[in-house]
């Protein structure tokens, strides 16, 4: 039994370029993440599928949308657990922690968007439950983000993320490598 577990998280519908709040190189994301899915599949690690669903008025993931359901590359096949959250950190009342003890899991690859907020918030997460992370930084998406009057472009937003998951968090690394690491 393999101690890594890959989490995808919200690759969904709504942030592709069609959707309702679209994220930058979503399909870049979706295709790296479905590269390290088809290596977990091939390997027999743990896969977990997080979707997210919002409250009513929320301008993306509306429950029963089909910009709430799994985009169709990274979609979910056989056992594979899916879980919906309600939160940006994939733990907050899932039982994703359980599952993930029970797998005797040790370490997350964890891919997915927005990086600004579930992966960062998911990340924190894991390593405070004593897990090691692993994150693709090209299989993880961010979306500009705007303060005051001042908005910062997407890749900056990433940037600004990735560095510090990497300098306390997590192993940060292109999937070609995380490919190769696991």
């Amino acid at each position: 039994m393999s101690k890594t577990a890959l989490i995808l998280v919200d690759i969904q519908n709504d942030y592709f370029a069609t959707g309702a709040w679209p994220v930058a190189l979503m399909n870049e994301v979706a295709e790296n993440a479905a590269h390290l899915l088809a290596h977990a599949r091939a390997t027999g690690m743990t896969v977990v599928h997080i979707r997210h669903e919002t409250p009513p008025g929320a301008p993306f993931f509306q429950p029963g949308t089909e910009g709430a359901e799994i985009h169709t590359r990274v979609a979910p096949a056989g056992n594979e657990t899916v879980l919906t959250k309600h939160r940006p950190n994939s733990f907050h009342e899932t039982e994703l922690l359980d599952l993930l003890r029970e797998a005797g899991t040790e370490t997350l690859i964890i891919c997915g968007a927005q990086s600004q907020m579930c992966i960062d918030a998911t990340t924190r997460a894991a390593v405070d439950y004593g897990f090691k992370v692993i994150l693709p930084h090209d299989a993880c998406g961010a979306k500009e983000a705007t303060f005051g009057d001042i908005t910062v472009p997407p890749e900056l937003v990433q940037a600004a993320f990735m560095a510090p998951l990497a300098a306390s968090y997590a192993k940060v690394a292109a999937t070609e490598d995380v490919l190769t690491l696991i």
